[in-house]
């Protein structure tokens, strides 16, 4: 393999795993329509099209690059957008999904790592941390767009001989995560807090999440390629069978964030309160054992040292 298709490549998350695959000697396509991707956050050494991946022409740009490996990180990925409509999260997440995968077949793509959700898919688990055996009871149409689609690859592998790895998030944070969106809880309070402003906590501020520093998801994303063919060569009996829980295996409440995040910033104030998120899991972390096993990955970077990292980018940003 050597040349990559990357959507959402000018995304926080899409645009570092294109830097980790430039410095792993790849040749990088980036596909984004930047609806929340920014054109300053692709590399210059990647060749970038500004298109959505729902998309006829996505057609075009397979024939003309022959890629060797599709890397899918675009996505409408807002929880409470999701609930509010349905029907366009569907449009973006299950058939622009589907529009690269017929493009796959179309084309003889082979390879395939699909970004899907570790902290919506599982839904209220009632063990933790969730395995990825664990029963999946999403709670809103972006968790059920997510396993939909690793129910779609699936069935790519079984018909049509697609390689294809599911990396399922924990709740990522990190340098380029957009401060003014709605999901990125780390950015939105830093820069709040970085400006003097009261955060807003939604809910009663009690609900965990798991939270990975977004330089080990680009690792992440760099062994599941390496390894992603040598996976594919074993009988797959489920859809859980190539997926891999990215998370800390942490449980890590809203309110501890806060008061981390308020130590990192010398920001005294205590949040506001706000009426809980329809959509939204109560507590969530991820069991990564399996990845581990399979993929050679853990998280590297504590939670301490990657909210420093992140508001030191931020006051940095903030000032120029």
């Amino acid at each position: 393999m050597s040349k990559v298709l990357v959507t959402g490549g000018a995304g926080f998350i899409g645009s570092h795993v294109v830097d980790g695959y430039l410095r792993e000697g790849w040749e990088v396509i980036v596909v984004d329509n930047l609806s929340t991707g920014k054109k300053e956050q692709i590399n210059p050494r990647a060749k970038f099209y500004n298109l959505s991946i729902t998309d006829r022409k996505m057609e075009e740009i397979f024939k003309k690059e022959k890629v060797d490996l599709v890397n899918h990180h675009a996505a409408q990925i807002n929880v409470r957008a999701s609930v509010e409509d349905p029907l366009f999260d569907a449009e973006q997440n299950i058939l622009g999904s589907l529009n690269l995968l017929q493009n796959c077949v179309k084309f003889g793509v082979k390879n395939f790592i699909f970004i899907s959700s570790g902290g919506a898919i599982y839904g209220e688990p009632s063990e933790l941390p969730v395995k990825e055996i664990s029963p999946k009871f999403p709670l809103s149409p972006y968790g059920i767009s997510k396993f939909v689609v690793e129910l779609y690859l699936y069935f790519y592998k079984k018909v049509f001989g697609l390689n294809y790895v599911c990396l399922r998030y924990a709740n990522i944070y990190g340098p380029r995560q957009d401060p003014f969106g709605e999901a990125g809880v780390v950015a939105i309070f830093s820069r709040k807090m970085l400006e003097g402003k009261v955060p807003t906590i939604f809910g009663d501020g009690k609900q965990t999440r798991d939270y990975v520093f977004v330089a080990d998801v680009v690792e992440a994303n760099l062994l599941a390629t390496s390894r992603l063919e040598e996976l594919n060569q074993r009988d797959v009996f489920s859809v859980d069978d190539l997926a891999y829980n990215i998370g800390a295996g942490k449980e890590v409440s809203v309110n501890s964030l806060y008061q981390k995040l308020a130590h990192l910033t010398g920001f005294k104030k205590a949040p506001s309160f706000s009426q809980p998120r329809e959509g939204e899991v109560k507590r969530i972390c991820l069991d990564f054992s399996k990845t581990e096993k399979e993929l050679g990955w853990r998280p590297k970077i504590s939670l301490e040292e990657g909210l420093k990292k992140t508001v030191e980018w931020m006051n940095k940003k903030s000032s120029l």
